[in-house]
């Protein structure tokens, strides 16, 4: 038989083959309108934006900022520079100057839609990839993260000696996968003491009933081992399918339809794909993927109006992190550069301004900023408490927090009751308030009378995300929470659980969903994909197995029969990873 790495060789170049035509069909749908009706801008807002981009192209940044179009709001007027976000013009003007300077605006303006909706499928692709990426470091598929201290610890059973290792890991290093359930209090004692053990128990029958594990370990739990890496890169690429055609995202990036939504989609996942990717690896910071979360989080304010979503979308994954106890310094750094750079820039934006501290819907997202800083205090005060040598309890710790909160909610009430008797803070807008109470009483007739303000039904999820995306997406959902849960991965389960609320109160919010549905249907069908490759091969084709150029190579592709499980002697062998 060929050795494994060839076969390995051949489907990395398969894969590649599949990732590629993913990306021509996305364009190739989207540019299907422009084949049919040429360059030509379709619909009365698209055209706006249209003219918007095109007074700035002839007239600059400070005229276009300054601009009050009379043929806007006819006989009102609109002051354009100010009322807009500018993101979508901006980038066009940019491709004109620098990319495509023999192009008209009309022709470069009917073609970002399309190239942008490009562009979001890969970068949902690499928000899928980063997900995925970790190992099963246990051999109960349940692997227990100790964040606050960094270490892992996994048994392993041995009838010689005891011994110990220590290996360090940089902050390019997978995590370890665990289950939501570990981080439930009581919930996770009553996980350990009766399903896992259930699980374990099934999993022998299973391997001495078959022979051999045909792929279950592989998918659900494993000592590491590079033949059972998670599916990442086959994650990436099925989400690369889904998304480029799901129609929820495709009606918002044809050919033509210059709206704001057409490059936001690509703005929104890609800042995701940043922050998550900021949080890979163990305490170590992520500085430039902090960074650069932030820099994303401004082209996204820039954008589209739905920036609050992902401000606020990515204070409660960071927040949810420390209510599981995994609050790092590496979150606590992702957290405050992301926040601080992207507010910073976001204020720049004309049409944002002050907004981000002092509208009452961006509240939560500064209230977490202020929430980890206050944490990192705490660190500060008991690292030095533990350097001068003096031992620090859990009432020390207990204390220090009290201490500190205490004072710091005392400063912070003074300050509020100051601000808001001057007015300070702003009112939620007519659309926000319209995601929590009945889409005829927001008070804003010009929103209640819009059809796509409506609560959505199953049948507009059918529509938007096709039938089979809907009853894949939530068994997508289920097992990252129950198996290949951390700090990146539980981002989709944040997103997935806020995506769907404010869908299913706002009919245009499904928009919203064709990410997050495109990830968790990729993930499964992934999983289900290389469970069967694994079942068929004994092992799955991957690019290690390629680089290794033969060093673990098996002449023979059917699995070999797992012996039985051996019973745990007295000695132990422990590896602590720090």
């Amino acid at each position: 038989m060929f050795p494994f790495y060839l076969v390995s060789a051949v489907y990395a170049v398969g894969l590649g083959n599949v990732l590629y035509f993913a990306l021509t069909q996305a364009y190739a749908i989207r540019m299907l309108a422009i084949e049919e009706y040429g360059r030509v801008i379709h619909e009365f807002d698209p055209y706006f934006n249209y003219r918007a981009t095109e007074y700035l192209w002839q007239h600059g940044w400070y005229k276009f900022r300054t601009w009050f179009d009379h043929q806007s709001w006819y006989p009102l007027g609109r002051p354009v520079g100010t009322t807009i976000y500018p993101g979508m013009q901006v980038s066009s003007v940019l491709i004109k100057k620098y990319v495509l300077p023999s192009w008209s605006i009309n022709d470069i303006c009917c073609f970002v839609p399309a190239w942008f909706g490009v562009l979001a499928t890969l970068a949902t692709a690499f928000l899928a990839y980063e997900c995925s990426v970790g190992m099963h470091n246990n051999k109960n598929f349940s692997s227990e993260a100790d964040s606050s201290s960094s270490k892992i610890k996994k048994k392993s059973t041995s009838s010689e000696a005891t011994t110990t290792t220590t290996t360090t890991h940089n902050s390019n290093d997978p995590q370890d996968f665990t289950c939501i359930l570990n981080h439930i209090p009581i919930v996770s004692h009553i996980y350990q003491a009766t399903l896992v053990p259930i699980w374990n128990y099934l999993v022998q029958k299973w391997i001495d009933k078959m022979g051999a594990p045909y792929g279950l370990l592989g998918v659900y739990g494993s000592d590491g081992s590079t033949e059972y890496a998670t599916p990442a890169l086959e994650a990436a690429i099925v989400t690369a399918l889904v998304m480029s055609m799901v129609p929820a995202h495709l009606m918002r990036s044809v050919g033509g339809g210059y709206d704001n939504e057409s490059i936001a989609v690509f703005a929104m996942t890609f800042t995701f794909y940043a922050w998550v990717r900021s949080l890979r690896g163990w305490d170590q910071p992520n500085y430039g993927w902090a960074v650069v979360s932030g820099l994303a989080y401004f082209y996204m304010v820039a954008a589209w109006g739905g920036y609050v979503f992902v401000l606020n979308l990515i204070g409660v994954h960071a927040s949810v992190l420390v209510a599981m106890g995994r609050y790092t310094k590496k979150l606590y750094v992702s957290y405050t550069l992301f926040y601080v750079i992207g507010t910073f820039l976001a204020i720049q934006v004309p049409v944002v301004g002050w907004t981000p501290l002092k509208s009452l819907e961006q509240m939560g997202p500064l209230l977490a900023f202020v929430i980890f800083q206050l944490l990192e205090v705490c660190q500060v005060l008991l690292r030095r408490s533990k350097k001068s040598g003096r031992e620090t309890t859990r009432t020390d710790w207990y204390k220090v927090h009290l201490q500190v909160f205490g004072a710091a909610a005392v400063v912070a009430a003074l300050v509020i009751a100051m601000l808001n008797a001057q007015g300070y803070f702003g009112p939620i807008s007519s659309r926000v308030r319209g995601l929590f109470v009945k889409h005829t009483k927001t008070g804003n007739p010009l929103v209640d009378s819009v059809a796509e303000h409506q609560p959505a039904n199953a049948g507009a999820y059918e529509q938007y995300l096709t039938k089979h995306v809907v009853e894949w997406c939530p068994l997508g959902l289920a097992f990252v929470a129950m198996f290949q849960l951390h700090d990146a991965s539980s981002f989709l389960v944040v997103y997935g659980l806020a995506a769907y609320f404010f869908s299913n109160k706002m009919v245009r919010l499904i928009l919203l969903t064709a990410p997050i549905a495109s990830v968790l249907t990729g993930i499964f069908l992934s999983h289900v994909w290389c469970w069967g490759l694994t079942a068929l091969l004994g092992r799955r084709p991957s690019l290690q197995s390629f680089f290794s150029m033969g060093s673990s190579t098996s002449s023979s592709t059917t699995p070999k029969k797992k012996k039985k499980k051996t019973e745990e002697s007295s000695t132990t062998t422990t590896t602590t990873t720090t």
